[in-house]
């Protein structure tokens, strides 16, 4: 309940009026972490080299498939939805 417990209204949930923010996911998929293949701006890890358990494998935000660099989205402050 992570939405829940900053008060973001229309996340964390899938229902009617939800916003459509999903993911699917691999859970049994393994990965080694690659700083270079990351998708953020710091190109440092501090789980370099480490194997993970749980691969994302498609993202849906507001309800439209997106990928990487493509994505998009906006930061959203405690309390905002």
């Amino acid at each position: 309940a992570p939405a829940a417990l900053v008060r973001f209204g229309t996340k964390g949930g899938i229902r009617a009026g939800a916003a459509a923010d999903l993911v699917a996911i691999a859970p049994d998929a393994g990965l080694v972490v690659d700083p270079a293949r990351l998708h953020h701006r710091n190109d440092v890890s501090p789980y370099a080299g480490a194997r993970l358990t749980g691969v994302v494998r498609s993202t849906w935000l507001a309800g439209t498939l997106v990928t990487v660099p493509a994505a998009g989205g906006r930061l959203l402050a405690g309390g905002e939805a």
